[in-house]
């Protein structure tokens, strides 16, 4: 096999933790090319082992970047650890944006190559961060690993809960990766290959790989799925599950018959190669793929999805019977939980239910009511809620360190504020702030919130005001006009894109270029069913139903109305994002 034996340059770069991992770049043959790929390894190897690709795929005039994962090849770290694989994901982000800015190339020019467990993690970066990159090409992603020890997740989940972290030591060796034997023996003379796995990055993968894989339909970028025909580490099941929910107008599946689970290095690789070549060549002979969400509320699986909940099970049925049963639970004894009754009494996705879950101190009649309320407010749900406030609060911090890097003025408009907790922790001590204005469509909520500031001392700073977020014209006649809009939790609550379209226009008129947004979004929920079923909104206590919106279809609708996304965070459940987007410049 023909091979170009390319020379590649050393670096590192800084995550926003501070972990400084290291990466290898093979520079394009042609000055100001802009083709540029990016490659992600397998689990327990480094980016060395990706030398062979570069050569193998014979593209001089690209830029070929790859990295050593935390904890794996030279980069720091515990072997095989990191503190999740939500952390890994950003590490992928920050990665990617890292290469853009170095190759001195927009996202729309970088395409990901990604094995096994790199595949996932490139897949849920796709997937929860909604990157605008070319495409991308996943290799045998580890979606499903096999573990020939019957029960053995519960095994391990148990283990964890008694011994906390843990390593685990892979039983694959390189026969059953490759009939290569050059890739078999490096393999296992490799001083750099990591054999273990942390048992929460483990757990982590299968946990989020099905999350994933049930929610592909979000994913729209062109992708190209190569499968290994007798792959002996993964099942391919759930390979095809992903792929069939796929739902770019551009996107190929291959299966390779006989190649193990090394895709990319097994001994007939060039097939998968001509494929992969083929793929990319056309993908930069065109313009960037751009996906359809016109209609989304409409004619999408979200929206499917959501007139499904609208439709709650036949109540003789063993479902019906079972949300019945829930709902009489949360109604009766339930209500000795301080925050239940609160739900009932506001709704549940009310600005006063949203500030109880924030504070976290159980509340209740007696110690049985406490106890419930300790269980409420550790569902899933408001876990993720707690840690989007974090995320605002970092979020909302470094849009006012922009802001004043920019030598803008910094005037806050929160345009849904509820209780204002969030706004209000985050710039309370926060120096240079020239106004904040809360706005809630609830006289409860004003009232509340204009205590709330009165108790901290803020009058002469904050203001909270009576306001329809949903009002394009109000919010564009904003006065002083506001250069950091917040929308937290809002359009989460509203399936229908025009409201939205309304709001985030009448705040791209009030915010000026430079300007910033920082809007949060929910693109997947464990608890649909229950909460439709069970819980009731604060519009007239109706039932709870949401539709969620994919990151992508939330991001597009940011950029539509005139912003620029920068930055995202993301809970490691996958449920809640905060992001930041720039008003553009025009002209």
């Amino acid at each position: 096999m023909s091979q170009l034996n390319r020379e590649c340059q050393e670096g590192s770069f800084t995550t926003s933790d501070g972990a400084a991992l290291y990466f290898r770049h093979w520079p394009a043959e042609q000055v100001g090319s802009r083709k540029v790929i990016v490659l992600f390894h397998r689990g327990h190897e480094h980016s060395g082992r990706l030398q062979h690709v570069v050569d193998e795929l014979m593209m001089p005039d690209t830029h070929f970047y790859a990295w050593d994962a935390r904890g794996h090849g030279h980069s720091p770290g515990d072997r095989g650890y990191s503190p999740s694989l939500a952390r890994s994901v950003l590490d992928v982000d920050e990665f990617v944006r890292f290469v853009a800015r170095d190759a001195q190339v927009s996202i729309e020019d970088i395409v990901a190559i990604a094995q096994s467990v790199g595949a996932v993690l490139v897949a849920t970066w796709v997937h929860d961060y909604a990157p605008k990159i070319r495409g991308m090409v996943l290799a045998s992603p580890a979606f499903k690993v096999k573990l020939y020890v019957p029960f053995a997740r519960i095994g391990l989940r148990l283990m964890q809960r008694i011994r906390g972290l843990f390593y685990v030591n892979s039983y694959v060796k390189g026969k059953f990766l490759s009939h290569d034997p050059q890739r078999i023996a490096s393999f296992e003379q490799d001083p750099l290959i990591t054999r273990q796995i942390a048992v929460n990055i483990l757990l982590d993968l299968y946990k989020t790989a099905a999350r994933i894989v049930s929610d592909s339909a979000a994913i729209t970028l062109p992708t190209q799925l190569l499968i290994s025909g007798d792959d002996f580490v993964v099942h391919t099941k759930p390979q095809k599950q992903f792929y069939a929910g796929l739902r770019s107008a551009i996107k190929e599946q291959h299966i390779l018959p006989g190649f193990y689970h090394d895709t990319l290095g097994e001994k007939d690789r060039q097939l998968a190669f001509d494929k992969i070549t083929s793929f990319i060549h056309r993908l930069y002979a065109a313009a960037p793929y751009v996906f359809d969400y016109s209609q989304e509320d409409h004619w999408s699986p979200s929206a499917d999805a959501y007139r499904e909940l609208q439709a709650p099970p036949n109540a003789r049925s063993p479902r019906g019977l079972f949300y019945a049963a829930m709902r009489f639970g949360m109604k009766t004894p339930g209500r000795q939980s301080a925050g239940v009754r609160l739900g009932f009494e506001t709704g549940f996705d009310s600005g006063s239910t949203l500030d109880y879950v924030y504070r976290n101190q159980p509340e209740g009649n007696g110690i049985v009511g406490r106890f419930l309320d300790r269980q409420y407010l550790n569902s899933i749900g408001w876990r993720g809620i707690r840690v989007r406030k974090q995320h605002l609060q970092q979020m909302i911090g470094k849009a006012v360190a922009q802001l004043q890097q920019s030598h803008l003025p910094v005037r806050v408009v929160d345009i849904a504020a509820g209780h204002g907790r969030y706004v209000l922790d985050a710039l309370e001590h926060q120096p240079g702030i020239d106004g904040i204005l809360l706005r809630d469509y609830s006289d409860l909520n004003v009232e509340k919130g204009q205590a709330m500031i009165a108790a901290r001392g803020l009058s002469e700073l904050a203001q909270f005001r009576h306001g329809n977020a949903f009002d394009t014209d109000s919010l564009a006649a904003l006065d002083p006009a506001p250069t950091l809009g917040i929308v937290s939790g809002l359009y989460e609550l509203f399936p229908d894109n025009a409201m939205i379209k309304a709001s985030l226009a009448g705040l791209a008129a009030a915010i000026p270029p430079g300007g910033v947004l920082v809007y949060t979004g929910q693109p997947w929920h464990p608890q649909l069913n229950t909460i439709a079923w069970t819980l009731t909104s604060h519009q007239n206590g109706t039932p709870w139903v949401m539709r969620v919106r994919s990151q992508k279809e939330m991001d597009t609708l940011v950029e539509e109305a005139g912003f620029e996304k920068q930055q995202q965070m993301i809970d490691e459940f996958g449920i809640f994002t905060v992001s930041l987007a720039v008003r553009k410049y025009y002209g």
